[in-house]
């Protein structure tokens, strides 16, 4: 069993209320601006989200409107089918007891998520150093400014990385203790983890793999029952779900999000551009510390976390236009940056403990203002946007269009928000995205124009960054009147 140093000289009791602080701090700062419309993070994700449990709540509600019912069923219907809907399932469940769609319900249940996991991975940091060390890793895991905003949002990200650090905690202490129970522990949160979404498989393999051949060694972990049941109960969750029940889909988007921009990993650019992107989410020194640390830990615990890197680097290059697009895409790598730190905060510690009081003192303050710096930065962020006119705005964008007219629309978030704020849907216009310009893509707007304006009677124009961009569709609108017209929008009557 490992034993845990205390380089500090802190009571236990001032360990834990620093730990019970931490988490306070953590879940205040996930829920500053509560009722805020979910446009501060990846709106279209969010967005998303939002629609598929409100579908779901109308159907669990009785004595609804039949018609808008159906509405919602269909908006639903025009989204992309990427995971199980668990997080927005619990989410309408919740909707049902409490009365109605409210945004804050996803936040607080996301910030549940991962304060558990913040639990999980304190114990964790521990083990691999020290009670102080870890708060440290718990701290950096609750005060990021990117992780304030990726765990609070409404996604199924934040469970899935939750459930993974959970898996993660269990699977050590098998390895540490050899307890039978443990690995069942672990192979059940991660099943569950790789259920909710299936990316975090490409950090689940390589870990327990590792996990396995520490155990047993290469030449007997395929005699062992229990290693084909950890296996089993891994596996299955997802593998009914994203193959054989959605086959199809999940080839779609393995083609669409994989094959179609290999390309990619054959420039230096795309590397380039992947440290510099996660460099600004994290800072480029404090993940080479990290790394650093992983490298200082004792075996098991650096063996794994390499694994889990490895793991990091095939996600990345599996997704390579996300890599460097989609902050979330990279939720998973919080929690192994912060734990990677707590050797590196062992190691202040151990120093510290011989200084004299004056320079304990010192190193002391130089770590609480490295806290409260960041988690500032994160209060700042969020309080600085407000987004509560929205609502307001895109229901009188969609008043604009008369009742029972067809429209198209150059719009934001492929008219999610008139969707989920105006009722309103529309057929979409295409933008000039960077993925676009990726696959080598562009938009006729001449000849598409006819095309994909047949049978409608209006197009509508919110995005005008797009529209900038696109000077021949503009041309083409200039030839019709505009049948309304406001700040942040313009209606054209195209009959």
């Amino acid at each position: 069993m490992t034993t845990y140093s205390n380089f500090s000289g802190r009571k236990p009791r001032t360990t834990r209320l620093i730990f019970a602080g931490l988490l306070i701090l953590g879940a205040i700062l996930r829920l500053i601006d509560l009722t805020d419309p979910p446009l501060d993070f990846h709106p279209t994700r969010q967005l998303r989200g939002m629609l598929v449990s409100r579908d779901i709540y109308y159907q669990l509600t009785p004595n609804v409107d039949p018609e808008t019912q159906k509405l919602a069923t269909d908006f639903r219907n025009r989204l992309g089918v990427y995971e199980p809907p668990i997080f927005e399932t619990l989410v309408a469940w919740t909707y049902t007891w409490t009365g109605g769609e409210r945004i804050a319900i996803p936040r607080i249940y996301n910030t549940i998520f991962w304060l558990l996991g913040g639990i999980a991975l304190y114990d964790l940091a521990r083990r691999f150093s020290s009670d102080k060390a870890a708060l440290i890793s718990l701290a950096f895991y609750l005060v990021l400014p990117f992780s304030v905003e990726a765990s609070r949002s409404f996604q199924p990200d934040p469970l899935m990385t939750s459930l993974f650090i959970g898996g993660f905690y269990y699977l050590y202490r098998w390895v540490e203790e050899k307890k039978w129970l443990y690995a069942l522990f672990a192979a059940l949160l991660f099943g569950f983890a790789t259920l909710v979404k299936i990316v975090i498989a490409f950090f689940i393999a390589p870990l327990a793999i590792a996990a396995v051949l520490l155990v047993f060694g290469i030449k007997r972990f395929w005699k062992s029952p229990l290693v084909w049941g950890m296996a089993l109960l891994i596996i299955s969750p997802a593998f009914i779900y994203y193959i054989l029940n959605t086959g199809q889909n999940s080839s779609e988007f393995f083609v669409n999000r994989t094959l179609d921009m290999f390309q990619l990993l054959l420039t230096t650019k795309f590397y380039l551009h992947w440290m510099t992107f996660v460099g600004s989410l994290f800072g480029l020194p404090i993940l080479y510390l990290s790394f650093l640390g992983v490298l200082l830990m004792p075996s098991r615990g650096r063996i794994l976390l390499l694994s889990v890197w490895l793991g990091y680097f095939l996600y990345g290059m599996a997704f390579p236009f996300q890599t460097y697009t989609h902050s979330y895409y990279h939720i998973q790598l919080i929690p192994l940056v912060a734990l990677g730190l707590a050797p590196i905060a062992q190691l202040i510690a151990e120093q510290a403990s011989i200084q004299g009081r004056f320079w304990r003192g010192a190193i002391f303050a130089a770590v609480l203002v490295g806290i409260a710096y960041p988690a500032w930065v994160s209060r700042s962020v969020l309080v600085s946007e407000d987004f509560h006119h929205e609502p307001a705005f895109w229901a009188g964008v969609a008043d604009a269009i008369p009742p029972d007219e067809s429209a198209i629309a150059l719009t934001q978030d492929y008219g999610y928000r008139l969707m989920v704020f105006g009722w309103q849907k529309v057929a979409l216009w295409p933008q000039a995205t960077e993925m676009m310009r990726v696959r080598g893509n562009s938009i006729d707007a001449k000849n598409k124009f006819e095309s994909l304006t047949e049978g409608k009677d209006y197009f509508l124009v919110t995005a005008f960054g797009q529209l900038k961009e696109q000077p021949a569709l503009q041309e083409i609108l200039d030839n019709y009147p505009v049948a309304a017209q406001g700040d942040g929008y313009i209606l054209y009557n195209l009959r």
